[in-house]
């Protein structure tokens, strides 16, 4: 058994509590105006961010002191319960509808997202099942064929919803961690056609995906429809400059970005903090994902180091798919931005991560 630290990556801690409080000003900041107006209450949304970051914060120091092999042995168990709940969410009645997805299962006055907890669900079980078959990663039928056939498997469910932006994140976190393990780069190349193929498909057999990609190449061809929000985004971050309009100042809050305390909360903080603000948030990331790293490389197992592999490379492209989308890059997929966006679910599976990673740290050597 590794030798257990007494204490876990203090920078780590100290960079997540400063995105988890920089969020929960931007949710109050940005929802404020909109909350009123639906709620009559301009705390509406920054109340219920507040419980679930308590209720995550509970989560990541419990987590933080379960030793991090835990979730080896019950690493199958726990994908199997998310599979059933992804299986339970597409059943009308149990699972909610919202903006064309049915994503979500109420439970009671709140409702939790399946396809979120099945992305940790899934790099547990993967790193578990690298770690046992590493020699075996570079076969592509023994190795990369069952480990790619349960993560799409779990893609397919996720798509039913359907929900591209969760799925895609999920997959290419996966195909991060199986490539770090060993896997053959001319194995990855054929799946990069096929994968490449299978995007078009999808893209093609929902005309919503291919708006999608067409306002993000040109929003300007549908101003008030599928352009609308990558619009909306740019008019609230150019204006914001260097320092930015001042906290609570954000001018596209007001009815013009739809729902701005979510997936385009970092529009309204740029507009706010300005460029300086924004470079701000982006530094506390890039501090976020070099301790992951170092925690990763330090790893007393291959356990170990996969997993800090996964929850590092899920943080990262979820990261970048929203700030890309947010500025135009990429098109609008419906991502939220780790510790900052409003849900409860995104949130909640961010803390309990980072508690993870914490506990891993506690037996890095570095």
């Amino acid at each position: 058994m590794p030798t257990k630290k007494t204490t876990p990556d203090m920078i780590l801690m100290i960079v997540t509590f400063t995105l988890l409080a920089v969020g929960l000003i931007m949710v109050y900041s940005a929802s404020a105006v909109w909350a009123e107006y639906k709620f009559d209450d301009s705390f509406f949304f920054a109340k219920r961010q507040m419980l679930f970051a308590g209720i995550g914060v509970v989560a990541m120091f419990f987590i933080m002191n379960v030793d991090y092999w835990t979730w080896k042995t019950w690493a199958k168990a726990l994908l199997l319960i998310c599979f059933v709940l992804l299986l339970l969410v597409l059943i009308p009645g149990i699972g909610n509808e919202r903006n064309g997805s049915r994503s979500w299962i109420g439970v009671g006055a709140f409702s939790i997202q399946p396809s979120e907890f099945m992305k940790l669900a899934m790099i547990a079980f993967l790193a578990k099942f690298l770690s046992e078959r590493q020699k075996m990663i570079t076969s592509f039928k023994n190795g990369l064929v069952p480990s790619l056939s349960l993560v799409f498997s779990a893609f397919a469910l996720i798509m039913l919803q359907p929900d591209l932006g969760t799925g895609t994140v999920m997959v290419g976190t996966c195909l991060v961690m199986i490539f770090i393990s060993g896997a053959r780069i001319s194995h990855f190349i054929g799946l990069g056609f096929i994968g490449v193929a299978g995007f078009v498909g999808l893209v093609l057999s929902a005309p919503y995906r291919i708006k999608r990609i067409t306002s993000f190449l040109d929003p300007w061809q549908d101003p008030l429809g599928t352009g609308f929000q990558i619009i909306q985004s740019l008019l609230a971050i150019g204006p914001g400059g260097l320092f930015g309009l001042g906290l609570g100042q954000s001018r596209q809050k007001f009815f013009y970005l739809p729902e701005p305390q979510t997936d385009f909360i970092f529009a309204i903080l740029a507009e706010e903090l300005g460029f300086i603000g924004g470079s701000f948030v982006l530094l506390l990331f890039a501090l976020l994902l070099w301790r992951g790293i170092r925690i990763a490389l330090g790893a007393p197992d291959l356990y170990g180091s996969f997993l800090a592999v996964g929850i590092i490379a899920m943080i990262a492209i979820q990261v970048m798919i929203n700030i890309g989308v947010v500025t135009g890059l990429m098109p609008v997929t419906g991502i939220t931005l780790p510790f900052l966006s409003y849900g409860g679910s995104s949130l909640t599976l961010m803390l309990m991560a980072i508690g993870v990673l914490l506990n891993i740290s506690r037996y890095a050597r570095y």
